[in-house]
C-alpha cells in the first residue's frame, strides 16, 4: 500500500468491511511508518508566510492548527466515516461533546427539537436543561411509536434526536420510517449510535444524515481514552458542524484519536464475538429474572424490527429484579468477576444500576416515564469466556434470592 492509498476513497470505497477498518484512513509520513504516526503537537510551521496564509483561506492544503486539524486526528476521522458509509467525520473529545456540537451547530434561538424520551442521562439534560436556555424547545415522545414522531412535528421542528437501541432501556426506533418522515418535513435526523457502531447498523443506510458517537465505548473498546464523533455529509460537515467546532474548541486529542484508531482494527472481532456473548448470558438471565431487555431475544417486544436494523445486537441489555433498588445493589455487590462500572462497551463485563449511577440527574418522575426503574440493571458483556460470567451472575442471583 503506498502512503496516501489509505485516504483515496476511489479505492477504500471498494475495499469490504474488514480491510477498511484496518487500512482505511491510513497516511504514512516520508519515513514510510507501518503504524499510524503519532502527532503530538499543538501547531504547525510554515517555510513561507505565503503558504500560512494560503492555508488559513484554504487556498491551499496543510495543518494549521490542532483545534482545526491535525494529522493522526484525520487518519481515525477518515477510518470512522469510512466504516460509516459517510462522507466526512470529525472528532471530539467526549461522547457528549459529539452529542452537544451535533445539535448546538445547528440549532438556533426559536428551533424545536423532537427527541426520543429513552436517552443517556446527559443528552436528556442537553435537551430538558440546555437547549431550553437558548430558547429551543424540545417535545419527547416515546420513540417506539412511529405515530408519536409525526404527531410531535412543528412548523419549527429542525432535528429529530435518537439513540436505538436506547440507553438502557434497548428501545427500537424504526429508523427507515422515522428518517423517512424527517426528510419529507426537511428535518435534520441525529442518531446515537454508540450502542451498536457501524460494524452492527449504520443508520445513514436507512436515511440518517448524521450519527454521532461515544468512541470511548465499542470503537475504544478497552476503557482507554475519551473520545467523540460525528458523521455526516461533507457538506454539512464543512458548513455547519465545522464552524462551530472551530470556534469553540471540543476537539479530539491526539494521543486519544491514536488510540480510537488502533481498536477500529479489531471493533468487528470484538463486537460480533460479545454479541455472541451476550446472547448466551442473556439466555440464562431469561430463565433467572423476573424481565430481561435484550433486543436479540425474542421475548423482547421488537425483536423483529432490531434483527432487520442490526447486524446483531451488541454486548449491551438491561434486566430487572422486583425488589427495586435494595435488591439491584446486593446483587451489583455480590457480583465476584463482573465489575461495577457505569462503562459500556469494555472488552471487560460490566454492570451498574442505572437510576443511580448514569440516570441520577434525570428526576424520578422522568426515569419513571423513560422506563428506567429502581430494579434495573444493564449489563455489558465482554471478552471473557461466558460460562464464567454466567456462573458468576448464577452465584449473584442466588445470594439475593433469586
Amino acid at each position: 500500500m503506498k502512503k496516501t492509498t489509505g485516504l483515496n476513497r476511489d479505492i477504500t470505497s471498494k475495499w469490504r468491511p474488514a480491510t477498511q477498518a484496518v487500512r482505511g484512513g491510513t497516511w504514512r509520513s516520508e519515513h514510510g511508518e507501518t503504524s499510524e504516526a503519532l502527532f503530538l503537537t499543538s501547531g504547525f510551521t510554515y517555510d513561507d508566510a505565503e503558504t500560512a496564509a494560503a492555508r488559513f483561506t484554504g487556498e491551499q492544503q496543510g495543518m494549521t492548527y490542532s483545534r482545526l486539524q491535525n494529522p493522526t486526528v484525520a487518519m481515525a476521522e477518515e477510518r470512522i466515516a469510512l466504516m460509516e458509509g459517510a462522507e466526512a467525520c470529525r472528532m471530539q473529545a467526549t461522547g457528549m461533546a459529539a452529542m452537544t456540537t451535533a445539535l448546538l451547530c445547528q440549532l438556533n434561538q426559536g428551533d424545536h427539537v423532537v427527541a426520543a424520551r429513552a436517552a443517556f442521562g446527559s443528552c436528556r439534560w442537553l435537551t430538558d436543561n440546555l437547549l431550553p436556555r437558548w430558547g429551543i424547545t424540545t417535545t419527547t415522545i416515546d420513540s417506539r411509536d412511529n405515530d408519536a414522531w409525526k404527531a410531535a412535528i412543528q412548523p419549527n421542528t429542525k432535528v429529530f434526536f435518537f439513540e436505538t437501541p436506547a440507553n438502557p432501556t434497548m428501545d427500537i426506533v424504526d429508523m427507515a420510517y422515522v428518517c423517512g418522515l424527517a426528510k419529507e418535513h426537511g428535518i435534520t435526523t441525529v442518531v446515537d449510535n454508540a450502542f451498536a457502531t457501524s460494524v452492527l447498523q449504520r443508520p445513514m443506510d436507512f436515511g440518517a444524515d448524521v450519527v454521532a458517537y461515544s468512541a470511548t465505548k465499542m470503537m475504544d473498546g478497552q476503557g482507554r481514552v475519551l473520545a467523540g464523533a460525528v458523521c455526516g455529509t461533507e457538506k454539512w460537515i464543512n458548513d455547519v458542524l465545522l464552524p462551530f467546532q472551530r470556534n469553540t474548541g471540543p476537539n479530539c486529542a491526539p494521543f486519544n484519536a491514536w488510540v480510537v484508531h488502533r481498536g477500529l482494527e479489531t471493533l468487528e472481532m470484538r463486537a460480533m464475538r460479545q454479541s455472541e456473548n451476550a446472547l448466551l448470558v442473556g439466555k440464562f438471565l431469561e430463565t433467572r429474572v423476573p424481565r430481561i431487555l435484550h433486543p436479540g431475544l425474542p421475548s423482547h417486544p421488537q425483536h423483529n424490527l432490531a434483527m432487520r436494523q442490526m447486524k446483531a445486537c451488541g454486548p449491551i441489555f438491561s434486566f430487572i429484579v422486583d425488589g427495586g433498588r435494595k435488591q439491584a445493589m446486593d446483587f451489583l455487590n455480590a457480583l465476584e468477576l463482573v465489575d461495577i462500572s457505569n462503562n459500556i462497551g469494555d472488552s471487560r463485563s460490566l454492570c451498574c444500576h442505572n437510576a443511580s449511577t448514569t440516570h441520577y440527574s434525570v428526576s424520578a418522575e422522568q426515569r419513571a416515564l423513560m422506563g428506567v426503574e429502581e430494579g434495573m440493571l444493564r449489563i455489558n458483556i465482554g471478552l471473557e469466556d461466558p460460562q464464567d460470567v454466567i456462573e458468576d451472575l448464577d452465584q449473584a442471583l442466588r445470594k439475593v434470592g433469586l
